[in-house]
């Protein structure tokens, strides 16, 4: 199984690693099988911070994710419907076991230069 680098706002990161958000959602998600998620946090932090195992990736009209995903989506009902504004399908991955980094690491150490806008394979 292979992996991807994501980034998230540290918010959102902040309620993974809390247990608040267990599902990420995205508009598109990786074509391969993957196993887990890297989680790079955005601005201030910019820093790879954790791993998270991939339980389930779910493919839903927007409506159908809300209601099966709202109880641990992490984000409002009305940022959830303004970020697939322009999507009739969503998606999530179903997240499962957490892992912090003890130390945080630097994109250039999985030989990534930029934040990817949506998410690279490692």
């Amino acid at each position: 199984m292979k992996k991807i680098l994501i980034s998230i706002k540290k918010e959102y990161v902040d309620r993974i690693i809390s247990g608040q958000k267990k599902y990420e959602f995205r508009t598109r998600v990786a074509k391969s099988d993957i196993s887990e998620l890297i989680i790079y946090c955005t601005i201030p932090t910019k820093k790879i911070v954790a791993e998270a195992e991939i339980l389930e990736i779910l493919e839903l009209p927007k409506e159908e994710m809300w209601k099966y995903t709202q109880e641990f989506a992490g984000i409002s009902k009305e940022s959830f419907m303004k970020y697939f504004s322009k999507n009739k399908i969503s998606y999530a991955y179903k997240l499962g076991k957490i892992t912090v980094y003890e130390q945080v690491k630097d994109l250039n150490e999985y030989g990534i230069k930029h934040a990817p806008q949506s998410f690279v394979y490692v």
